[in-house]
């Protein structure tokens, strides 16, 4: 393997310059920085966000969960508040600092996910169902975004696979695809694309079934010992720790085994930026930055981060790489 570069903190896109970059992308789908802030067809959504009424983001609960010691890492943990408060939800806002401040709007209770298409058995299960059918584990995973920082977080979750056993996937299922709840009144970036950063709602993403079926791949319900608070997606979302953080679809509500490869938002909105597969890979540059090394958010403030090199599918390609043996990975990024 050829090694990775060594680069200076200068050689990777800073995050006030990728936010920049982030505009102009904006700008190009015809949504200006001007039009994110006119009061005019869009005051009800902008009076929402700059609100002080919005309902606090509920404690999560105390979730019950085993700690299988290959999976407790000895890695340095992110502070919590951390993860709760510095991540990507766009139906909240488009800011890191959004979601835990604007996703107390979500309702989880009644909560419910079907699972469908190429499966024997369709299903539909609420999350008391879930947590009695699937006992949860506590997994320590390094997680990595496509802007070039990264995590150390405790999931707590189970399997995908276990739940797409007891669906019965049939011989014609080769891919499975997620979708996000749609609930706009709830979710206020989904009721205008000047709000939710252009993307045409509800979420979806997809996987490889062998993806989905590898032991790695869990669906979350908790983080730090507790359910999923709101901006994390609750109550249940994907984790797929070899593969950019946009993969990680939240607030799940329906699950399809399919035939054909489903569409996944980002590749929808920008195909030459987001592939399907989106394995981290420290070789294959985003177009407008590097990823040959990462920003680790730990317990330093802002400016007191860690570089480091990005691993080939984050760490994991002993227990993955096996799944793309043959497979270009720069043509299938």
């Amino acid at each position: 393997m050829k090694p990775v570069n060594k680069l200076t903190e200068n050689d990777v896109t800073p995050e006030d310059v990728f936010n920049a970059q982030r505009r102009q992308v904006l700008k190009t789908l015809g949504i200006s920085a001007a039009a994110l802030s006119l009061p005019t067809a869009h005051a009800d959504v902008l009076s929402w966000f700059k609100g002080n009424d919005r309902p606090k983001t509920p404690a999560g609960a105390p979730l019950n969960f085993t700690k299988p010691k290959q999976y407790q890492a000895d890695l340095p943990l992110t502070p919590e508040d951390k993860v709760t408060g510095y991540n990507n939800f766009y139906e909240f806002g488009l800011d890191k600092a959004d979601p835990a401040a604007n996703a107390g709007t979500l309702k989880t209770t009644d909560w419910k996910i079907d699972i469908d298409g190429e499966v024997e058995k369709p299903l539909t299960l609420n999350m008391d169902d879930i947590y009695q059918r699937f006992p949860l584990e506590q997994r320590i995973y390094r997680m990595r975004c496509v802007e070039a920082w990264s995590m150390v977080v405790p999931w707590i979750g189970f399997e995908l696979g276990k739940l797409l056993k007891v669906a019965s996937p049939t011989s014609n299922a080769r891919y499975v695809a997620f979708q996000t709840l749609y609930a706009p009144d709830e979710m206020p970036g989904q009721k205008d694309r000047f709000i939710g950063g252009g993307i045409n709602y509800p979420y979806v993403e997809g996987l490889r079934l062998d993806e989905a079926m590898h032991p790695l791949t869990i669906l979350t319900t908790g983080v730090y010992g507790k359910a999923l608070p709101p901006q994390n997606g609750a109550p249940i979302r994907l984790t797929v720790p070899w593969k950019y953080g946009f993969k990680g679809i939240k607030s799940i509500v329906k699950i399809t085994l399919m035939k054909d490869m489903p569409p996944t938002t980002w590749n929808q909105l920008a195909p030459n930026e987001y592939g399907f597969y989106a394995n981290v890979n420290p070789h294959v540059d985003h177009p407008r930055w590097s990823q040959a090394t990462e920003r680790f958010i730990g317990s330093g403030g802002i400016l007191d981060v860690k570089r480091q090199p990005t691993r080939l599918f984050n760490g994991y390609a002993g227990q993955v790489a096996s799944l793309y043996r043959g497979l270009d990975l720069r043509e299938n990024f």
